[in-house]
């Protein structure tokens, strides 16, 4: 419809060109440790000495706590003493042994006697054993009393002090160790995007695009290194009809903490020959429609129904409703109507967006008058 101006209406437009992208979906989650451990003693004690700072990092076999050795020292006194015992006893039983049979080799000893000697000696032995055993088993306690961290990462706060007394497999850890680097991140997927996964239906569609996953964290602002998928719950939640995907991220400046709230942009497919459409000259009808004005033959404005596919930063991903090198209107749409003729100039080329995309239809701006 001509509006009656004296010469066409100038308007700004944009002219697009049919491309490949990356689909992805936005899945919310919390940071985990790659590795816990709680540091329990395993014998029982007073604690006479914390050699470890909170909040530090810590190597694997890093002496933590001390417990006082005194009682396990006497133990393992008594056990080498009891092992001493033993053998003295061996070595008596084996020469009583080897009198024995000399004798019964001149017919002065009897069978039954040899028989005696022998059992006496493998006794003998047999208690060795026991008492060797003893003494490892009390060798061992006295190295528990010092209690060393089971594995490497960032200690927390201490739950015992000096002169605490502990027991052997308490509830209560002394304190916890965690390794931050690597750490995950365990996220939530529908079940329909855990059966497409474990189907492998997303591998094939991604072919050969970049299979990493981007991390937004609590504040707002990316995550400076990628991700990857590493595994899948391969149960669902009856509830909430949910799995949990699990994604590994280094953290080498230690800023991800388990508890963290973050969400992950995770692909999902390749949506091939569609169209990145500025959300400027995009607006919905009555009926919640996604239109747009083009530019058509003659200079006159046409208005076109779009099919949505989801979001790229500022720009729709439209797979219906538009073709190669059509030229969508941006600004100047509030003097301008359906059939009217414009003046179209080309708006000046800005920096592209990144190269993934929301997965799922988001919604459009209001109508625009």
């Amino acid at each position: 419809m001509s509006q009656g101006a004296p010469g066409p209406t100038p308007v700004t437009v944009v002219t697009l060109k049919a491309q490949d992208v990356t689909l992805t979906a936005t899945l919310p989650g919390r940071i985990v440790a790659s590795g816990v451990a709680e540091v329990r003693p395993q014998v029982s004690g007073i604690l006479t000495d914390r050699m470890f700072d909170e909040g530090a990092s810590v190597s694997q076999g890093d002496t933590m706590y001390q417990i006082d050795p005194a009682v396990y020292e006497a133990h393992v006194a008594q056990a080498d003493a009891a092992v001493a015992q033993a053998q003295a006893s061996v070595s008596a039983t084996e020469k009583e042994t080897e009198r024995v049979q000399e004798l019964l080799t001149r017919s002065v000893a009897s069978q039954q006697a040899l028989d005696d000697a022998i059992a006496a000696r493998d006794s003998a032995r047999a208690a060795l054993l026991v008492a060797k055993a003893q003494l490892q088993a009390a060798e061992i306690d006295l190295e528990r009393t010092t209690i060393r961290a089971p594995i490497s990462g960032e200690v927390g706060l201490s739950q015992a002090t000096r002169g605490a007394l502990v027991t052997a497999g308490q509830a209560e850890p002394l304190t916890v160790i965690r390794q931050l680097d690597p750490v995950y991140l365990d996220v939530t997927a529908s079940a329909a995007q855990i059966i497409r996964w474990r189907r492998g239906q997303i591998s094939a569609e991604l072919g050969s695009s970049d299979p990493t996953v981007t991390m937004t964290l609590a504040d707002g602002l990316g995550y400076d290194f990628t991700g990857k998928l590493t595994a899948a719950e391969p149960h669902v939640d009856e509830k909430t009809g949910v799995a949990v995907l699990r994604m590994q991220f280094p953290n080498p400046d230690l800023i991800l903490l388990p508890g963290m709230y973050a969400q992950v942009d995770m692909p999902t497919g390749i949506a091939k020959d569609v169209f990145l459409v500025p959300q400027e000259g995009v607006s919905r009808d009555r009926r919640g429609q996604a239109v747009a004005l083009f530019v058509g033959e003659n200079d006159v404005v046409e208005k076109r129904i779009l099919t949505v596919l989801g979001d790229r930063d500022n720009a729709w991903i439209v797979s219906d409703g538009v073709r190669d090198g059509d030229r969508l209107i941006v600004a100047g749409l509030q003097k301008i109507a359906e059939g009217a003729t414009v003046a179209p100039s080309e708006r000046a080329s800005e920096p592209q967006a990144s190269a993934s995309a929301d997965q799922g239809t988001a919604p459009a701006p209001a109508a625009q008058d």
